[in-house]
């Protein structure tokens, strides 16, 4: 839904004005949910300043919907991971900063996707933006394929220790999901049946619970990441498997997983239940 016409750094907006179109003609009186509380935009890290009319843009097209940004950070100098041409080292480069300076000035959120092996730079980002809330997508990023096939416990070492350098950084929050994309490697997709919940649950308990542990539940979130999902695991069964997962924590950590850190970190204007856990 971007748009067809106009400057190139302003077509994503055409994406914040469907779903807001979207959510004005869904959340009528009588709905019994709220849709698209929050909008998440994109835009091109690389204008720097002037990335500012395209987030005025934005918050514009949101009426009071647009929280904040998930621009393509994601890198791998393999192939065989990521098979298109991002721009290495995004993060560091001095229009990347420029522009985030802008982001944080306004009070949005910044969701960033990147590969384990890119946290040390999200780190660096972070502790020179410690007022700007930072979500760390999918679990951190592991990879299982590629160079990392058959690698599993010694990339889950290295990915533990970059996410408790995150942990410590007050200002960010880890978004627990992902996992049944390509490239964490647990091949669901080449099985002749789809996994259930246990199998999930077997799978990704040991990277959740860690991130749990490091980050406490008031900062993490579950995530469907939907429909990308979809080639491994169904809706039903995905959540099902998070239900599991938190299953032995306490009534207020698992408001927070399945909606308080949300509520909170993207500022939704949700039901008091919810703020308040």
């Amino acid at each position: 839904m971007y748009r067809e016409h106009g400057p190139e750094p302003f077509k994503p907006v055409g994406e914040t004005e469907f779903v807001r179109e979207l959510a004005a003609a869904t959340n009528t009186a009588h709905a019994p949910l709220q849709l698209c509380a929050g909008i998440i935009g994109t835009v091109d890290l690389q204008l720097g300043d002037d990335v500012q009319p395209v987030l005025d843009a934005h918050t514009d097209a949101g009426v009071g919907q647009f929280k904040g940004i998930r621009p393509t950070v994601v890198w791998h100098e393999s192939r065989e991971i990521l098979p298109v041409s991002n721009p290495e080292g995004l993060l560091r480069a001095k229009s990347t900063r420029a522009a985030i300076a802008r982001v944080q000035k306004m009070g949005l959120t910044l969701d960033l996707w990147a590969f384990f092996t890119q946290l040390g730079d999200v780190a660096d980002l972070c502790r020179d933006h410690p007022d700007l809330i930072v979500i760390i997508n999918h679990t951190g990023g592991p990879l299982g394929i590629g160079p990392y096939k058959n690698k599993r416990a010694e990339v889950f070492e290295e990915w533990r220790a970059r996410v408790q350098e995150l942990a410590a950084l007050p200002n960010t929050v880890m978004k627990l999901g992902g996992l049944a994309m390509r490239y964490a490697g647990f091949r669901f997709h080449e099985r002749p049946l789809p996994p259930s919940s246990d199998e999930l649950v077997h799978a990704w308990e040991p990277y959740m619970r860690l991130c749990i542990e490091l980050f406490g539940a008031e900062r993490c979130m579950f995530e469907s990441n939907f429909p990308v999902d979809k080639a491994m695991c169904s809706y039903s069964v995905l959540w099902n498997a998070y239900k599991k997962i938190a299953a032995d924590l306490t009534a207020a950590e698992r408001l927070n997983l399945f909606s308080g850190t949300a509520a909170r970190t993207y500022r939704l204007d949700t039901p008091q239940v919810l703020r308040s856990a």
